[in-house]
């Protein structure tokens, strides 16, 4: 059975949020799928379903770069959710060079 082919109707732009690690990457980028699938449809991703690798689970941190995709009235986008842990710096930087633009998450307790 043949692929269907994707045509695409919107410019696509690639973010993705970077940051410390549990300052909210994660929890921002569910929140804007829920968001935005509300106003203009796609699917909404809970966070457990962006980290979703059972190492991700047990710890609680982000430790691969996860792709999700929104779209707006006028825009596709392709989201990458980098993590932030010192340890997985070398995740981050493969998930940063895909991207057109960042979303830097700073605590706001922690600074």
């Amino acid at each position: 059975m043949a692929k269907a082919k994707f045509e695409r109707t919107k410019p696509h732009v690639n973010v993705g949020t970077i940051g410390h690690v549990d300052h909210g990457k994660t929890t921002l980028t569910a929140a804007m799928t829920h968001i935005l699938a509300k106003k203009y449809g796609g699917e909404a991703k809970n966070y457990d379903q962006i980290d979703a690798a059972p190492e991700e689970k047990a710890r609680g941190i982000t430790i691969n770069t996860a792709h999700v995709e929104y779209q707006t009235e006028k825009r596709h986008y392709a989201h990458v959710d980098c993590p932030g842990h010192a340890d997985y710096i070398k995740n981050m930087i493969t998930g940063a060079a895909q991207m057109d633009g960042a979303i830097l998450v700073v605590s706001a307790a922690d600074g």
